[in-house]
């Protein structure tokens, strides 16, 4: 098994799939933006199957950072074409990695990047193995990890037959994501937050992943994967555990990484009754997606904590395609406040809320209640921030994560007991799906999801947009 130290920094990325939809949109353009930020150090080679020359790729790569909003700057694209070559070939033929080698040298410190379907992690990764690249190198993998726990364990068999746990960079955009690193923080560097985060103080915590399009062109790569494995399993289920883990004993990435797959483990396996899918109209019509398929395009589910912090709390998420709007959000709901005397009647106040808006336009807001002037009725008052404007510009999600596989850092990248424990949760919910409902585009999904969240608990609250007051 082939090993590396997981502090060192890369000089050299290759970029298997270099070609594809994944790296036009996204990942090319993060390389860019790291070269104009200065914290790009290595030659990037890009290995796909299309015999295109260098020339191609190059231009390719410019008409695909600029589609993506970015503005070029002819200097530091310069300078970032001086870093990229390109290899050809099948990756599954040894004359592909002879060729791989004879490129990297004797002194390559590499990082692998699969932007590959998982079915080739393994292929490529055994191939590697065989050629005696993997020494001292990494290997960074796109989601999906598995489509069910078992298979998400036959992965993690075959690649750690090759590769040593630090070397395996298991790749989640939405944990490059600025709010969602900033939860650690927000949470145990502010005592005002930290002491109301346990079960005395929340009542109930929901996370909402809504988007307001639909499966668009991707019907056939969405259709046998669902809301539930695309979305849930993966990003909401991380998020969870930032939310939701005890302080990490120390700064390392296992300090932090063995904290989440505690939490992961005190999750109960979900219960289908508490399981709600839904389907958009038209979305049988989408090209690619089965005329009589049964997949969901909405997942809305109650999962509970069996740990000292968090037990009799109930936790909710949902995500979904085709709703009302697209915003992602963590909001934990406080119990109410006692009855008094001395509190103007017309009913209890409000339940305040902590809100952690993860996208768009990531921000805080705390909800509290006050008294409205010369009246018995209460009026909501909201405390807001909003990180761009405080914090300053961060990251994107895929410039942060490169940059993390570059140097070695392997906190943003989730482990293997924690991706395992993430299937288990949601695998009687694969085992026995829930029936179907059909919701219509532009709204909150299915109106049974709100009858899944259990007498005396809070309803869905409707998400803090980036434009109220």
């Amino acid at each position: 098994m082939a090993s590396t130290e997981s502090g060192t920094a890369a000089n050299t990325l290759v970029d298997f799939g270099i070609t594809g939809d994944l790296a036009h949109k996204m990942t090319l353009r993060a390389l860019y933006r790291l070269e104009k930020r200065g914290l790009l150090d290595c030659r990037i080679i890009g290995v796909a199957a299309d015999s295109w020359t260098l020339d191609h790729l190059v231009e390719h790569a410019k008409e695909g950072i600029a589609a993506s909003g970015e503005k070029i700057d002819d200097e530091v694209f310069g300078r970032f074409v001086k870093r990229l070559s390109y290899i050809s070939g099948d990756v599954t033929d040894d004359s592909l990695y002879a060729k791989l080698a004879e490129e990297l040298g004797p002194d390559a410190r590499t990082v692998y990047y699969l932007q590959m379907p998982p079915s080739l992690f393994g292929p490529i990764v055994e191939k590697l193995g065989e050629h005696k690249l993997l020494d001292g190198a990494r290997v960074a993998v796109e989601k999906p990890f598995g489509h069910d726990l078992d298979s998400a364990r036959d992965l993690n068999t075959r690649l750690r037959a090759v590769l040593a746990e630090e070397q395996l960079l298991r790749v989640d955009h939405f944990l490059g994501k600025s709010p969602v690193i900033e939860l650690e923080y927000l949470r145990f560097a502010n005592l005002a937050l930290a002491e109301l985060w346990d079960r005395k103080s929340v009542s109930a915590i929901q996370i909402t992943m809504a988007e307001n399009f639909g499966v668009e062109d991707r019907g056939r790569f969405y259709d046998p994967v669902g809301a539930l494995r695309d979305v849930v399993q993966n990003h909401l289920l991380q998020v969870l555990a930032l939310v939701a883990m005890d302080p990490p004993a120390g700064a390392g990435a296992d300090d932090l990484r063995d904290k989440k797959g505690e939490l992961l483990r005190a999750v109960r396996a979900a219960d289908p009754k508490n399981y709600v899918r839904g389907q958009y109209q038209g979305y049988l019509d989408v090209p690619g997606v089965a005329p009589d398929s049964d997949t969901e395009t909405f997942a809305a589910l109650r999962l509970e904590i069996d740990n000292w912090r968090w037990a009799g709390v109930p936790i909710y998420l949902r995500a979904g395609k085709a709703l009302a709007e697209r915003v992602t959000e963590v909001r934990l709901h406080l119990h109410r406040t006692p009855k008094l005397a001395f509190l103007p009647k017309g009913g209890e106040a409000e339940r305040n809320q902590v809100v952690l808006r993860i996208d768009p336009d990531p921000g805080l807001r705390i909800a509290l209640t006050a008294k409205a002037d010369q009246t018995a009725d209460w009026t909501p008052l909201t405390l807001d921030a909003t990180f761009g404007r405080e914090l300053g510009e961060p990251l994107e999600p895929y410039e942060r994560l490169l940059q993390a596989a570059l140097v070695g850092d392997a906190q943003l990248f989730a482990r293997e007991d924690s991706v395992e424990e993430s299937w288990r949760i949601v695998q009687p919910l694969i085992d026995s799906p829930s029936p179907l409902h059909v919701y219509e585009r532009g709204s909150w999904g299915p109106e049974k999801a709100a009858d899944k969240l259990g007498h005396g608990h809070v309803n869905w609250h409707q998400p803090w947009m980036p434009d109220e007051v």
